[in-house]
């Protein structure tokens, strides 16, 4: 049984994946733990987990517990994923994985030195909609792929983030930088996984509002097999300019989505109509990849989401948001 216990359970937690866990055979959600004890104790009554603490270094001691889910702000992923791979307990850990790509990789050297594993929560890997667009690609529905375009333009306050009473995402000691750290890490490794690695990179990132936070983030990736990414990034932009789509262009025709919505539309020269596929994701979105870290934390050979990939999307991060 893989008993977790979960370290920050703040808004992530509360649908998008701690319920998920005592809904995966052979996964268990043990303790929960958040430095507001009043809190960590109010999560713990409703969500009927049995122990609960204010401290990560006592949830860590618990013996009933042998994984851990880090679900706090970025700044604290480094710390608490090493020490609990120097205890050998098995590690998930939120995305952006870390600050930076440097911090990802001092995590990737405690990985090779642990018994423990450790997987990233890039979870859209594992959510049908996805798969549903890496099966077209791998069909070459669209034929070769041409160039791949991103538009992420929300207002001040985007409503894809949740509310917080601390918005640590534009806090950049807390969070990398601003709310383009917080939604391009998903983004980017789809673009990862669907295209294999990418080989050149650039960017700039600039605060065109004088917000705390980097708000406009360009990017450039070219991917070995030739694939040409563009990527813009702006939350400064008035509500009825809001953008979500990503864009990929083939030879024989293209395929459109949203990163935060259910609609896939394909079109391909040979067929004028345009197909659109809608879907339902997950009650909770990141229990399809949990479905799968509880068996390869079991002794399975297959991770869905390891520290060397994100490190690579970390790079992509640092080399788009390279401030100017």
């Amino acid at each position: 049984m893989i008993r977790w216990g979960i370290i920050g359970c703040g808004d992530v937690t509360e649908k998008k994946s701690g319920p998920a866990f005592n809904k995966v055979e052979g996964s268990e959600l043990v303790a929960v733990m958040r430095r507001d004890a009043d809190k960590a104790a109010d999560y713990a009554k409703r969500h009927n987990i049995a122990k609960w603490y204010s401290d990560a270094n006592e949830l860590m001691s618990d013996t009933d517990i042998n994984s851990i889910y880090i679900a706090t702000p970025p700044s604290l992923h480094k710390q608490y994923a090493i020490e609990a791979l120097k205890r050998g307990l098995n590690v998930y850990v939120e995305k952006p994985v870390t600050l930076n790509a440097q911090e990802a990789e001092e995590i990737a050297v405690a990985v090779k030195r642990s018994t423990a594993k450790l997987t990233v929560a890039h979870y859209r890997r594992a959510v049908p909609m996805f798969l549903y667009i890496k099966d077209l690609l791998a069909k070459n529905t669209i034929g070769d792929i041409r160039t791949v375009q991103i538009r992420m333009w929300q207002a001040r306050k985007p409503k894809l983030i949740a509310d917080t009473e601390q918005n640590w995402r534009v806090d950049p000691a807390l969070s990398g930088g601003g709310y383009f750290h917080d939604l391009a890490p998903h983004q980017l490794d789809l673009m990862l996984y669907f295209f294999g690695e990418p080989i050149k990179l650039s960017g700039l990132a600039l605060n065109q509002s004088g917000s705390s936070a980097d708000d406009h983030v360009c990017g450039t990736a070219l991917f070995k097999n030739n694939v040409v990414l563009n990527g813009s990034w702006s939350f400064n932009v008035a509500e009825p300019d809001e953008v979500d789509e990503c864009l990929i262009i083939g030879s024989e025709g293209h395929i459109s989505f949203p990163f935060f919505g259910k609609t896939v539309k394909w079109y391909n020269q040979q067929n004028s109509d345009i197909q659109v596929v809608e879907f339902e994701h997950p009650q909770h979105i990141q229990q399809p990849l949990i479905s799968k870290i509880v068996p390869y934390f079991k002794g399975g050979d297959d991770n869905p989401c390891s520290i060397e990939q994100a490190i690579i999307v970390m790079k992509m991060i640092d080399a788009f948001a390279l401030k100017i």
